[in-house]
């Protein structure tokens, strides 16, 4: 009772903060017509900073009253969720952690915009993979949801982070064939992650790859690079 009692606050505060203004503005953004990406989505119109401070507010909350946010319709509120279920694997509870793990991969429907799986995915799938075996990410590379095929590509931001580059490599190869821009962006921002860190690495797997490579994940690979060298591998002067 006291959950369902804390989801029919949370429900209520995202309903007060509500905007039709802006609301119009995500749903353009955000590309919701008829054959877009993110078709029928439903937004209040309650920008990023404003969720997490919502997330805030609501820190008591527990991984069941996020989880509960994941099933509406509305797309701001399953961000909240997820933001939720991000705080929540923060704390040193591997319990806890592997629930939340298995509640993110068991929902990915839910989680089906470029924003949702961005902001979560690295903190959550990235994080919880990191000691453990990665079969699962290979598993979504290969998925035929264009949201899971993102998780697999923007979880290894994790693993990049921690000077690891193995699977974001190995799973960039997989996506190379993919036919949605979404993923040749994700791709291509993971490997200019790499290499920020290892320009050698991102280079070395250029050389093999840029030639197959879609236009828009090479440009995104790239885009750190001296302008130079960075219109060498555009003009294949390499």
């Amino acid at each position: 009772m006291i959950a369902n009692m804390l989801g029919t606050e949370i429900r209520g505060r995202l309903e007060e903060l509500a905007d039709h203004k802006t609301a119009e503005i995500l749903r353009w953004f955000f590309k919701t017509g008829p054959g877009e990406y993110g078709e029928g989505d439903m937004f209040r119109g309650i920008r990023v900073p404003v969720l997490r401070k919502l997330c805030r507010e609501f820190s008591h909350a527990s991984v069941d009253d996020a989880v509960g946010l994941l099933a509406s319709g509305w797309h701001e509120d399953r961000l909240l969720g997820l933001l939720m279920l991000v705080e929540r694997y923060k704390q040193p509870d591997e319990a806890q952690r592997t629930l939340i793990f298995n509640h993110y991969c068991s929902r990915t429907d839910r989680i089906n915009n470029w924003d949702l799986v961005d902001l979560s995915c690295p903190r959550i799938v990235g994080c919880h993979l990191q000691e453990r075996d990665r079969l699962s990410l290979y598993r979504f590379a290969l998925s035929e949801s264009l949201w899971e095929r993102r998780i697999a590509i923007v979880s290894t931001f994790h693993f990049i982070r921690a000077g690891d580059f193995g699977d974001t490599l190995a799973i960039a190869e997989k996506l190379m064939g993919d036919a949605e821009d979404l993923i040749h962006k994700a791709t291509g921002w993971m490997l200019r992650e790499v290499g920020k860190r290892d320009v050698d690495v991102l280079e070395g797997f250029l050389s093999e790859y840029y030639r197959g490579m879609p236009r828009t994940m090479l440009r995104y690979a790239i885009e750190r690079l001296p302008e130079p060298r960075r219109q060498d591998w555009l003009k294949g002067r390499i």
